[in-house]
């Protein structure tokens, strides 16, 4: 009798563990079928404790799944008729240097910690000379702002012809990998209001104009070249230069002495800004599709199509009066005080 009791108990034991055996193998096996993630139950998307982080919704596991929907809800609800805040244009920001100048270091820190003010995007383009270049490479690493180095290795002997080159180099770099955006050349030693660079990011099709302050160190005036606007209308260009607020009276292509030219005979390099398409876009702009790449002059036709037609450019700012640009012009050689006392004697 006991034996037969014990082989009942064996039989039992074996009962439990093969009903045992067999719940787990069916619980693994439809496990396999079930979604990876607990977010598909919700929007079939797989949503990390990142973005769950990043909505400023509790991790408690308690309220994690109600706040959540609550919160994928309200993200998606097609009733929401809230406008969306609309992507800024990139401001693509044109410097230009000159070879052997002794203040080059010092003013393209300043023009850095000014552009450092901008709201992004903001993508500066340094062009210099392949010899000059390391120096200010480290420089720029240390500026936090989005940049782009690109050097020469011609050797020029006219600071103009330099000038002009280095601004091809940079509007072919533009054109070249498409960068879509506002381009304005900014001069190594140019002094901003920071809200010009806000007006000029709001250019689309068009193209914008404003007037720049010439600030002499070895001068006591300030001369003002760009146009003259009624709101964002362009309504002239001043003939010659203005001084104290004032034009000056009769020229050949102001007859009637006003003081005023329909057209101008060159835009300040730094009075104008443009929208890059205008660079591989000719159906838009009318630029020649077959124009050879060894004779491309990019920056020349740029101020030839501005001056062409009126109706594209825009006055910044609206109001005439004010000056947002300053161009503070330093010659290559300061003479020293001590050097003159020594030349007297």
């Amino acid at each position: 009798m006991g034996s037969f009791d014990r082989s009942k108990k064996r039989i039992q034991l074996w009962k439990k563990a093969l009903l045992h055996f067999s719940l787990c193998f069916a619980m693994g096996f439809f496990t396999g079928f079930a979604p990876t993630s607990t977010a598909s139950l919700f929007s079939g998307q797989l949503i990390s404790y990142r973005h769950i982080k990043n909505l400023g919704i509790s991790a408690e596991p308690a309220s994690l799944n109600r706040n959540l929907m609550a919160k994928i809800s309200t993200a998606r609800d097609p009733t929401d008729t809230t406008p969306k805040e609309e992507p800024r244009n990139l401001l693509i920001v044109i410097t230009t240097t000159r070879s052997e100048d002794r203040f080059q270091g010092a003013f393209l820190t300043r023009l850095a910690q000014t552009l450092r003010l901008v709201p992004p995007p903001l993508l500066w383009i340094v062009v210099q000379a392949h010899s000059e270049a390391p120096a200010t490479a480290d420089m720029l690493r240390k500026t936090g702002i989005m940049y782009r180095h690109l050097t020469f290795k011609e050797n020029f002997t006219d600071a103009e012809a330099e000038a002009d080159h280095q601004r091809n180099v940079a509007l072919g770099h533009i054109e070249d990998h498409r960068l879509t955006g506002i381009v304005h050349f900014a001069g190594i030693s140019n002094i901003y209001d920071p809200q010009l660079f806000e007006e000029i990011r709001e250019i689309d099709r068009v193209f914008g104009t404003w007037p720049v302050a010439m600030v002499s160190a070895n001068r006591k005036r300030v001369v003002v070249e760009g146009p003259s606007c009624n709101s964002s209308k362009v309504v002239g260009w001043p003939v010659g230069n203005l001084s104290c607020g004032t034009a000056n009276e009769g020229s050949s292509s102001d007859p009637a002495g006003l003081g005023m030219a329909s057209k101008p005979a060159r835009i300040n390099v730094s009075g104008f800004a443009f929208n890059s398409s205008v660079l591989w876009d000719p159906d838009r702009w009318g630029r020649p599709t077959t124009m050879p790449d060894t004779s491309q002059d990019s920056f020349k036709f740029v101020q030839e199509v501005i001056v062409e037609d009126e109706n594209k450019l825009k006055c910044i700012p609206p109001d005439n009066s004010k000056i947002m640009l300053w161009h503070l012009h330093i010659p290559r050689v300061i003479p020293l005080p001590f050097r003159q006392k020594q030349n007297k004697r």
